[in-house]
């Protein structure tokens, strides 16, 4: 609880001195790689969260990795290693991702299918999504063969599940109570 809070105070802090300097777009865009680095390489993960690692390997580490990203990003990572709070860089990013869209008033809608989204299709959930919340949307698609077909939809607290497998499960459901 308390790495959480602090990681939303970062990412506050980091959101207002990038949009003071109007580099918001930019650090945006660092903080999703950084997310999405740390949540799929669970090297890194490990890396940042051991008390073993010195902090100045865990900073060789991340400017090898994420070298070219913007001065307010590089100085976040500084100031997380000088404070030894580097264990809360992934969470400090998705708190950020969460800010900025707010501030924009964006949100991301996951959209889980058996096969990936067409164009075609993806702009129609886009619309879809649109008429349904007023708020302009991206879309974050994820690919799971077990929904067999259809899709389930997620927007924030909002979820549509019209997957087959969730239609075979309330039929399945209907049968045995019966």
């Amino acid at each position: 609880m308390a790495g959480s809070r602090a990681a939303i105070r970062y990412a506050k802090a980091v959101l207002s001195l990038a949009s003071d300097n109007k580099v918001a777009d930019k650090v945006n865009a660092d903080m999703k790689q950084i997310a999405s680095a740390i949540a799929t390489n669970s090297d890194l993960n490990a890396m940042l969260q051991s008390p073993v690692v010195r902090s100045s390997d865990k900073l060789s580490v991340l400017k090898a990795v994420f070298g070219d990203a913007n001065n307010a990003t590089t100085n976040l990572i500084n100031t997380l290693i000088t404070n030894k709070r580097i264990a809360l860089l992934g969470d400090v990013a998705n708190k950020y991702n969460h800010l900025y869209d707010a501030l924009r008033d964006t949100q991301v809608a996951k959209v889980t299918t058996a096969t990936p989204l067409t164009k075609d299709l993806e702009k129609k959930v886009l619309a879809k999504v649109k008429e349904l919340t007023g708020k302009s949307t991206e879309i974050m698609n994820t690919v799971d063969e077990s929904i067999l077909g259809g899709f389930v939809l997620r927007v924030g607290d909002f979820q549509y599940d019209a997957s087959i497998a969730n239609k075979l499960n309330k039929l399945k459901r209907e049968f045995t109570l019966n």
